[in-house]
């Protein structure tokens, strides 16, 4: 998940005058509640559109797109694939050719690097790039609808991101996600947004925040958005320089937009270094597309965004791995499983998983909760532990402990002889508990009701209880700089089937 993309657009709503916004607000969030009660209809449309739209393409033609008429045939045409089945198809682009995924050439590519796939190139087309801007738009003006609260328009905003600069690549512009978006901000909107270009445009992270400190900490800062984590560094390094909490030093600061990770985990802590409540708003946002966002502040879930050009597909996570995995539609999903999400799009993607899971919390309306990524997982003895269980324990045995939680992350501990093996949690804590044995105790019988599989195996003696291992302050930090992904959009697995993370963290001393 990526999302630089509302910050950038931000610009478009909130820099018209509190007397204009709040009317554009309530007229668009109007519009958004009469949508709620057409996604299936519009779902289907927007299905019927990408078959026509994708016949005469390249992929189009070699699934025989133009014998497919509704759902059933869709699935038997187009399979679920990775960008690994997709990377052909888009070297193909690259070398100049058109109609190969979409109609035409992509306006852009959004560039992103992959865990197993090294660097993605993710098409963005003349019909794609609405969804991005205009879904964020609406979230946040579903925001001001709801609340009331435009005060915030007159404000300074930052999103903590990636570089804006574009190369070419294949004569496509490229670059990150935020970037594209900033350049179809016109320059009459530019007024309000940090930190300035050149300061953005800094790839290394530690010297590009020191920057962003210096543009910002005596600015009258009103919206402030990006991934937990690179905030949570922000506001240290912004109190390491002025010494006052963040509510102290922004006293305008009324709202708080993020996405990339789950909130949860960081919530507390991140409110802590501000000293007051302040609104949050949740995206979930990637290259790929803008998927769903938080359009009310008094329900759980984000909204599944499904009149944007985008046909979603969900396929049960236990049918992940399956040559043929059940997928079904939007019509068909049910409360409180968990779907590995499928996405078909104007971009030119076609059962395209983009490997991110999600969990139904509202059927009317569609409302969903981001629960993890389909290779972030344990199951080395069966359990099939994802993150949010471990997030959900991390924060109840956190707050029963009063003690805040800077990073962490879980790998197996393989050991020979029954009861030996283990879940190792790697956790750097702003302070230690009093009582780390106990700590420990609490989170384990936390993960034993979360997960059914995981108790079973702890009740059998295959498992002993988890196991803590401190990590340094800033050691995550330097983890992340060891990989060279320090910074950006960058983030921690919380969970890995092996030991990659855990092993470098000892290697490094952590």
């Amino acid at each position: 998940m990526q999302p630089p993309v509302l910050s950038l657009i931000l610009h478009y709503t909130v820099r018209i005058k509190s007397f204009l916004a709040k009317p554009f607000a309530q007229y668009v969030y109007k519009g958004m509640q009469r949508s709620m009660r057409h996604a299936l209809a519009d779902q289907q449309q927007v299905l019927y559109t990408l078959i026509r739209g994708g016949q005469r393409t390249r992929y189009g033609q070699s699934v025989r797109l133009d014998q497919v008429y509704d759902y059933e045939s869709f699935k038997s045409a187009v399979p679920v694939q990775d960008y690994e089945a997709f990377r052909p198809w888009v070297e193909q682009i690259k070398a100049g050719q058109e109609n190969v995924l979409w109609k035409g050439r992509p306006l852009y590519f959004a560039k992103t690097s992959g865990t197993t796939s090294g660097v993605k190139y993710i098409p963005i087309t003349r019909d794609s790039i609405p969804n991005h801007i205009q879904t964020a738009r609406n979230a946040l003006l579903c925001y001001m609808a709801e609340t009331g609260n435009s005060a915030f328009a007159d404000g300074k905003m930052i999103f903590l991101s990636g570089s804006p600069e574009l190369e070419r690549v294949g004569g496509i512009p490229t670059g990150r996600l935020s970037g594209i978006v900033n350049h179809h901000i016109p320059s009459y909107l530019r007024t309000n947004q940090l930190p300035s270009y050149p300061t953005n445009c800094i790839e290394d992270w530690e010297a590009k925040l020191q920057r962003i400190v210096e543009e910002t900490w005596d600015q009258p800062m009103s919206l402030i958005s990006g991934i937990p984590p690179w905030m949570q560094m922000y506001f240290d390094a912004l109190t390491l320089r002025t010494g006052k909490k963040i509510g102290d030093l922004f006293p305008r600061f009324q709202v708080m937009v993020q996405g990339g990770v789950n909130f949860e985990p960081y919530r507390t802590r991140l409110m802590e270094s501000i000293g007051r409540r302040v609104d949050t708003i949740e995206l979930f946002p990637a290259s790929e597309g803008f998927f769903a966002f938080q359009d009310s502040q008094q329900t759980q879930g984000l909204l599944l965004n499904t009149n944007s050009g985008i046909f979603f597909e969900f396929v049960p996570l236990s049918e992940i791995g399956q040559p043929t995995p059940k997928r079904v539609s939007l019509a068909d999903v049910q409360l409180g499983e968990q779907y590995a999400l499928i996405i078909n799009s104007n971009a030119g993607l076609w059962g395209y998983n983009i490997g991110d899971t999600v969990r139904f919390v509202s059927l009317d309306p569609y409302r969903i909760v981001v629960t993890g990524r389909i290779k972030h997982f344990i199951s080395a003895f069966g359990e099939h532990v994802i993150g949010e269980e471990v997030e959900d324990s991390m924060r109840k045995t956190a707050d029963a402990f009063g003690v805040n939680i800077t990073e962490f992350t879980v790998a197996p501990m393989v050991s020979g002889g029954q009861g030996q093996s283990h879940h190792e949690w790697w956790i750097e804590f702003q302070e230690l508990p009093s009582d780390l044995a106990a700590f420990a105790l609490h989170l384990d019988e936390r993960m034993r009701e979360k997960n059914v599989y995981y108790d079973d195996l702890i009740q059998g003696n295959i498992l002993s209880p988890l196991k803590i291992r401190p990590v340094v302050r800033g050691g995550f930090i330097e983890y992340m700089r060891s990989v060279g992904k320090l910074g950006g959009q960058n983030k921690v697995p919380r969970l890995m089937n092996d030991r990659s993370v855990a092993d470098k963290l000892v290697a490094s001393g952590q």
